[in-house]
């Protein structure tokens, strides 16, 4: 595979940013220039980290690239801080991740590199905060996904903090209701994706949905809670529970192939014969 280490000026962070992205590599055999310029689009997954990793996690700690390898896939890894993937607008000049997912870095994508822009060719998947931020995308962008996979994580039923006090919440979560204007405005924000999972079950614009937990995994209860959720309202989606693993990366290497076969990706040779 070829790997891209890009920074640049981002608009909607207003910060100099860094990504990986992963560009399917020319078969053994074929010619060079045949191949670059054949015009051929790949599909595409952005695929999100969580709490305290950045836009080299997945490279590091997984085998995403053999995985893309073998199915002809782009990968795009952004770095997100732990922005919940979210807007903060009142942070420096503006950190406005949410955004800038949709509206820069899919754009960009489309246009430099040799990916498609076709809703059946597009993916998106994210562990713990990247699966939160992976559901949030494909909850409120339906019509951009074919694909979302939610690993250690699930939407929460935030509606519920109306019923206790929210000072007794996670500093992240209290950071995160102070930066919507307070609890009302961050109930109805686009960070609500339990509201907006529910309200397009049934309605067939949502993408294909897989979620994997780990039934040692400190998150199962959210997973859990969503799951029973899911299943009232007649969600399509999968669901799977592994044993033997907590939130950790054996696990995520685990299911994104799981992910990846959901999909419809199914595993061929790399093209190089050593």
């Amino acid at each position: 595979m070829a790997l891209v280490n890009m920074n640049f000026q981002s608009q909607y962070l207003g910060v100099n940013h860094e990504i990986s992205i992963i560009l399917p590599d020319r078969p053994w055999q074929t010619d060079a220039k045949d191949f670059y310029t054949s015009g051929k689009k790949y599909p595409v997954l952005y695929l999100l980290h969580g709490t305290f990793g950045d836009h080299t996690d997945w490279i590091r700690k997984s085998n995403i690239e053999l995985y893309a390898c073998e199915n002809d896939l782009i990968v795009v890894m952004p770095s997100g801080l732990n922005a919940n993937y979210s807007n903060w607008p009142t942070f420096a000049l503006g950190y406005d991740m949410y955004s800038y997912l949709t509206e820069e870095l899919m754009p960009m994508i489309e246009n430099w590199f040799p990916a498609s822009n076709k809703r059946e060719d597009t993916f998106i998947a994210g562990l713990s905060m990247g699966g939160g931020g992976a559901i949030l995308y494909a909850a409120q962008h339906p019509e951009k996904f074919g694909g979302c996979a939610v690993l250690s994580s699930a939407p929460r039923n935030i509606e519920k903090y109306r019923e206790i006090d929210i000072t007794t919440l996670d500093k992240r979560t209290q950071n995160a209701i102070a930066n919507a204007g307070g609890l009302d405005e961050y109930i109805n924000s686009v960070s609500n994706s339990w509201r907006a999972v529910t309200e397009l079950a049934g309605t067939g614009k949502l993408p294909k949905l897989y979620f994997a937990c780990g039934l040692d995994d400190m998150l199962l209860p959210v997973y859990t809670t969503f799951k029973e959720h899911a299943l009232k309202i007649g969600l399509d989606a999968k669901f799977e529970e592994f044993e033997g693993y907590k939130h950790e990366w054996r696990f995520w290497d685990l299911t994104i192939q799981r992910a990846l076969a959901y999909f419809g990706f199914s595993s061929h040779d790399c093209g190089n014969p050593f």
